[in-house]
């Protein structure tokens, strides 16, 4: 008997794993909806997808709620470009983990910099919609620094 719980566990947990294409496009939207909001500095569109209760981690270590995150697109850098590569998504019922490459490239008074980051990304499926509730970012090393100490 113990045997066959243990078989069954593990199916519900392996199949919890695997998104339905229908829910990874709603997820993959989401996704796109925060990229188009930061490049736009649209505070109204990217409150909709941030969750109320968001924590929001930069590869700096800085870490923002909601409201500071919202804030931060008065400043003046501009957000050019947001690149997501290779995007792995997990869908645990109504939570969705998304992980992945992204390439942030960033325009501060005329200074571009490219951030080349792995970012973890949560978030849930609620009224409003899939929102994002944690970020989590981790900075990839500069090659061209590696060699300098």
């Amino acid at each position: 008997m113990t045997k066959w719980i243990l078989v069954l566990l593990s199916v519900t947990v392996l199949s919890a794993a695997s998104p339905d294409p229908k829910t990874e496009k709603e997820v993959l939207a989401a996704m796109e909806a925060y990229k188009q909001a930061m490049m736009k500095k649209d505070a109204a569109a990217l409150s909709k997808i941030l969750s109320d209760d968001l924590t929001y981690t930069h590869s700096s270590n800085l870490h923002q709620d909601k409201a500071a995150v919202l804030a931060s697109l008065t400043g003046n850098t501009v957000v050019e470009a947001i690149d997501f590569k290779d995007l792995k998504i997990r869908i645990y019922g109504n939570t969705a983990v998304v992980n992945g490459d992204v390439d942030f490239r960033n325009n501060a008074a005329g200074k571009v910099t490219v951030s080349k980051l792995n970012v973890l990304h949560v978030l849930v499926k609620g009224p409003q919609g899939w929102q994002l509730v944690a970020r989590q970012a981790t900075r990839y090393p500069d090659p061209a620094a590696a060699g300098k100490k």
